[in-house]
């Protein structure tokens, strides 16, 4: 198999990497960006990150920070207007991954015009839009080095999948000290969320030897890390592994894809508004147990990596191991389950026949280990219900 492998053409990594912020919009003969990030990046003043570096070096630029949480395409609809209604040659996304996600899809609508769903998997937006520089501040999405974006469709509550070259940020400025100050809940979501990604890429049906040695030490990483980062807000070591592990992550799933995790956690954002990252963390144990038989080596040398078994350690056993620490995982950093989050419960029953068939036409459970009929989703869903 031939794997084709993209990354943003330019990649800074490390604390303070932020300062050059001018220096890579000079290399992308950039001169105009609008910002694109949220109200509490506004309004808590942590925007001055990027525009003290902006005025420092005499660039002129505008902020878009309408952004909400779990994208929505009406969002992506007003920000493209500000593009078009402006004069702006790039643009720069400061935040977690929803004004990552959002920053991409307006590039695409400016430059192809149509609707945000014309964009959806299956289509493959390739053409370059607006060059994007994304500056993550969480360490999870890994969005900041993907050609994939996740964009709610308002009028009927789906979580639209859209990946192409033309979603790929020309700039990525990876600074773990921007996360600093991110708190608990969001820490242990996009943690988890980055440890899906890296998992899914390793047992994905699409996964290559460059992916897989990403996933693993992505693994290692945020095992031997997460639960300190989590704890220990101000552990450089611990933040600073976690964001490159989130980066490995993205750059692992982006160029592999993800799997039923993915596929299932999507519909739970869209009717429920629950963060990604959160809904991943709520359905992993359970869809790692459905899907462990059909790899159960690659599963394995998941454990492996994770520390939770040796060399020697067989499959069966080492499996085990992981399927138990997921578990632990979501207990010790307290992750919900649908139903102790507060998701009304009739309403999640009733919806299980739309979830599935939602996940299913996202594709990414086909790229699973074990490629789940529409029945067996729903049956995951009930399994995941209270945990």
């Amino acid at each position: 198999m031939i794997a084709t492998i993209t990354t943003p053409p330019i990649m800074l990594i490390g604390g303070g990497a932020i300062a050059e912020l001018a220096d890579v919009l000079d290399k992308l003969g950039c001169t105009k960006p609008l910002i694109v990030t949220d109200p509490f990046m506004r309004d808590s003043g942590k925007l001055s990150a990027i525009t003290t570096v902006l005025d420092g070096a005499n660039i002129s630029w505008q902020v878009f920070a309408d952004t909400v949480p779990e994208p929505t395409d009406d969002v992506v609809v007003t920000g493209t207007d500000i593009i078009r209604d402006g004069d702006f040659d790039c643009l720069i996304a400061l935040g977690g991954g929803s004004p990552i996600d959002t920053a991409k899809a307006m590039s695409l609508l400016a430059h192809g015009g149509g609707t945000v769903r014309d964009y959806k998997v299956p289509n493959q937006p390739n053409e370059q839009g607006l060059p994007l520089v994304a500056i993550p501040t969480t360490a999870g999405t890994g969005s900041e080095v993907t050609k994939v974006t996740v964009i709610t469709d308002k009028s009927t509550d789906e979580k639209m999948l859209i990946m192409g070259l033309g979603c790929l940020p020309a700039a990525a400025i990876v600074d773990y000290e921007l996360t600093y100050s991110v708190p608990y809940r969001t820490t242990a979501d996009t943690g988890l969320d980055s440890l899906t990604h890296a998992i899914e890429a390793y047992v994905s049906a699409k996964h290559n030897p460059f992916t897989d040695n990403l996933a693993l030490c992505a693994m290692g990483l945020i095992s031997k890390h997460i639960r300190t980062a989590c704890n220990e807000p101000d552990n450089s070591a611990a933040r600073e592994a976690m964001m490159l592990a989130a980066t490995q992550g993205g750059m692992a799933f982006s160029n592999a894809s993800v799997c039923l995790v993915h596929g299932m956690s999507r519909p739970i954002g869209a009717f429920f508004h629950v963060a990604h990252g959160l809904s991943n963390a709520m359905l992993l144990p359970t869809i790692t147990a459905f899907s462990a038989p059909a790899a159960m080596e690659r599963y394995a040398d998941c454990a492996r990596a994770m520390g939770l078994a040796s060399s020697h350690t067989n499959a069966e056993n080492a499996v085990a191991s992981l399927i138990a620490e997921l578990r632990q995982l979501n207990c010790d950093l307290q992750v919900p389950s649908p139903q102790s989050y507060g998701i009304d419960e009739n309403a999640y029953f009733s919806l299980l026949p739309t979830m599935a068939e939602q996940a299913l036409a996202s594709g990414s459970p086909n790229n699973n280990p074990r490629v789940p009929s529409a029945k067996e989703i729903t049956q995951l869903y009930r399994e995941a219900w209270n945990g």
